[in-house]
């Protein structure tokens, strides 16, 4: 089963989190995309136990029952996640970001790098100074809500609103932008029950961790990619319009540990289904090349 607790932080806020599988595991924190929450998506209870990983996941602040941490940036989730660790008396762990965790992974490879042992990264944006066309091969909508902070604010209030009331608007609103193999992906009724559980959780307490994110996503993030010597696995899908690859190719020059991996035939919501390989890949003491797989 799975199981939520709180904790405090040392400044003062409450962060929700959940810890399910093996709980002898391999521990791996999976810091969630945006919007989203601590109950993911994820993989079953029972495929995690088999894998041997203790999956602990946490609502970044403003989502679902953590409170919100106003002007933060991309690394401040380290403290977070170090905060968590020393609670759950964790010397070592692995982490896996989707979407906008993935510079949340990144972040905590960076700046923790005597307690992270190896990171995955899926379907990740780009600093917003990334000497690359940000916006090319991103859809339309993506593309307007970036744009400008003040556009950006205003229409993930609306949005937000429309999520709580009804998850099933953001699905809805998804399929009118997203490529095929996402398409497929979301018309699945398991992983899109798991969707629509997520964006509820993160909607419930309004729209101010969404918000919080995607801000966070377009300022400096606050450390430094050429830093992180651990292993990381970036994975991306080649037919992605939500995020283009050409973000994570980005990464993938900066960080002179990573190991890239672009999937002809998936996109963006493809990352749920290779997470169950990227779990097991965290999980192995000297794992090999996923990309040999």
């Amino acid at each position: 089963m799975a199981r939520d607790a709180d904790i405090g932080t040392a400044d003062g806020r409450q962060l929700r989190y959940q810890e399910a599988g093996d709980p002898a595991g391999y521990p791996i924190f999976l810091l969630h995309g945006t919007p989203g929450s601590r109950l993911g998506p994820r993989p079953r209870v029972s495929v995690l136990s088999r894998l041997g990983v203790r999956l602990i996941s946490y609502d970044r602040p403003g989502y679902g029952g953590s409170d919100r941490h106003a002007g933060r940036i991309v690394a401040d989730c380290a403290a977070d996640v170090a905060g968590l660790a020393d609670h759950l008396g964790l010397d070592e762990f692995a982490v896996v970001g989707r979407s906008g965790g993935g510079p949340h992974a990144l972040a905590c490879a960076a700046l923790l790098p005597a307690r992270v042992t190896r990171a995955a990264v899926l379907v990740s944006f780009a600093p917003d100074n990334a000497d690359l066309d940000w916006f090319s091969g991103m859809n339309e909508a993506n593309t307007r809500d970036f744009t400008d902070e003040h556009t950006l604010v205003q229409s993930l209030i609306e949005r937000a609103h429309r999520t709580h009331q009804s998850p099933a608007t953001l699905l809805d609103s998804l399929r009118d932008h997203i490529s095929g193999p996402d398409l497929r992906l979301v018309g699945d009724e398991t992983f899109e029950r798991l969707l629509l559980e997520s964006y509820a959780e993160a909607t419930r307490p309004g729209p101010w961790g969404w918000i919080d994110d995607a801000l966070a996503l377009r300022r400096p993030w606050g450390f430094d990619l050429t830093s992180i010597h651990r292993r990381v696995l970036l994975w991306h899908g080649a037919e992605d319009n939500v995020v283009p690859a050409s973000h994570t190719r980005w990464l993938a020059r900066r960080i002179r540990t990573a190991e890239l991996r672009v999937q002809t035939g998936s996109a963006h919501f493809g990352a749920m289904e290779i997470l169950p390989s990227v779990l097991s890949w965290l999980a192995q003491e000297d794992p090999p090349s996923l990309a040999a797989n």
